[in-house]
């Protein structure tokens, strides 16, 4: 499914393709005709992405196509081998986690999945982790910590699961739970927000000594519709309401949030999955580099000085 500002880019790419199918059909010398619509597409395409609004990014960071957690672990990483279940109550297929390779050095990961159709979203629980997920994350940390492994968190998810059986469980309590032991790994630590970073349920497993973000992935306390269903009682708002929490990369670098945006290949990642993981595979080789020369104690000290610059603020006299 085509997003609504994605159609002129689409039906210059349709036209392209139709034109050079012709052109091979008929034996036809097309060059001309098809370098021009070429150039005209990239000019179409650089216009669009570079004047696009906070809630059209929003959409983008949902757009189907785009890389999940799997797809990550699948294409940037080795050796993958997924370890299962909570040891306390269930195992939560909203997030994802065990031990892999990153261009030969033994890491661990963990991240939100979300499904890739309908089926999927439904066993995945459309990527909003129970407590037995954050639990599944906390059991990863724990081995990343006895094993000396740098620690990866993948992100994406619009939140928390917030209903009762969650509740019941105690989910405000594990978040928690999983947020004092990220901040307490003495081993590096790397968060990427890949697609939605909403509220607790992102980051239970954002503390990371660097954090690291998408280009057109957004991270904020809540999502724009239930932010708009609450300021305005219009979940339709959400345009508005993600203008004002300013939850894009740009805002989120600018704001201090995060260390850095990766960059993703024109049109998005969901248009060139393979360019937008190789983009992120590179920073994450550069984030590990910087950190493997800190301590232990260094790392833990680190990540706390990280996280309590973050609302530091300056007030000025104007009078």
């Amino acid at each position: 499914m085509a997003l609504e500002f994605e159609r002129p880019i689409i039906e210059l790419e349709n036209r392209i393709k139709e034109l050079e199918a012709y052109a091979a059909e008929k034996g036809l010398d097309l060059s001309d005709e098809i370098a021009l619509l070429k150039e005209k597409l990239e000019r179409v395409q650089r216009e669009v992405f570079e004047g696009l609004s906070r809630w059209q990014r929003v959409q983008l960071a949902r757009a189907p196509g785009r890389p999940t957690t799997l797809d990550v672990l699948e294409r940037v990483f080795e050796g993958f081998v997924e370890l299962h279940g909570d040891r306390a109550f269930a195992d939560d297929p909203a997030v994802v986690g065990g031990l892999a390779y990153l261009e030969g050095r033994p890491v661990v990961v963990a991240g939100h999945q979300k499904g890739r159709n309908t089926k999927e979203n439904i066993q995945r629980n459309f990527g909003m982790p129970h407590p037995e997920g954050y639990r599944k994350a906390m059991r990863m940390m724990d081995l990343a910590d006895r094993f000396g492994r740098p620690f990866i968190a993948l992100i994406d998810t619009p939140g928390a699961y917030p209903g009762v059986s969650a509740e019941e469980r105690g989910q405000a309590w594990v978040i928690a739970q999983s947020i004092q032991r990220m901040a307490r790994l003495r081993v590096p630590a790397v968060a990427v927000i890949l697609g939605e970073g909403g509220s607790g349920g992102a980051l239970a497993i954002g503390v990371g000594n660097r954090v690291l973000v998408m280009e057109n992935a957004w991270y904020s306390v809540i999502s724009p519709e239930s932010c708009a269903a609450i300021l305005w009682r219009d979940a339709k708002e959400a345009p508005k309401a993600a203008e004002a929490l300013k939850l894009t990369a740009k805002d989120l670098l600018e704001l201090g949030v995060v260390d850095r945006v990766i960059p993703e290949p024109g049109g998005g990642a969901h248009r060139n999955p393979e360019g937008a993981l190789a983009n992120l595979k590179a920073a994450l080789l550069e984030a590990l580099g910087e950190l493997e020369r800190l301590g232990p104690d260094e790392l833990v000290r680190d990540r706390y000085e990280r996280f309590r610059r973050q609302g530091v603020f300056q007030e000025v006299n104007v009078s």
